[in-house]
C-alpha cells in the first residue's frame, strides 16, 4: 500500500504587528452616568403618571402616545447602560 505524504505544515508568521497589551482602559465622559439615570428615572415617572391620571397627564391629547414616550426613554437608558464602562 502506497504511503501517504501528509499535510504540508505553515510556518508561523513573524511579521505581526505586537499588540499593545498596556492600553488604557476606555472611560465614559462624566455626564454619562447621570444622563443614563435620569432617562430611566423620568421614563418611569413619565409612565407612572400617565397611568394614575388615567391618561390626563402629562400631555393628554396624545392618548397612548404617552407610554411611547415613557419607555422609549426607558429603552434609551438601557441602551446608555449596554455602553457603560
Amino acid at each position: 500500500m502506497p504511503k501517504s505524504k501528509g499535510r504540508v505544515r505553515k510556518k508561523p508568521r513573524t511579521d505581526k504587528r505586537p499588540v499593545d497589551v498596556a492600553a488604557p482602559p476606555q472611560v465614559n465622559p462624566p455626564w454619562f452616568v447621570p444622563v443614563m439615570c435620569a432617562l430611566m428615572i423620568f421614563g418611569v415617572l413619565y409612565v407612572t403618571v400617565f397611568y394614575v391620571t388615567s391618561g390626563n397627564w402629562p400631555i393628554g391629547s396624545i392618548g397612548y402616545w404617552n407610554l411611547v414616550v415613557g419607555l422609549g426613554a426607558i429603552m434609551a437608558g438601557f441602551m446608555m447602560a449596554t455602553r457603560w464602562r
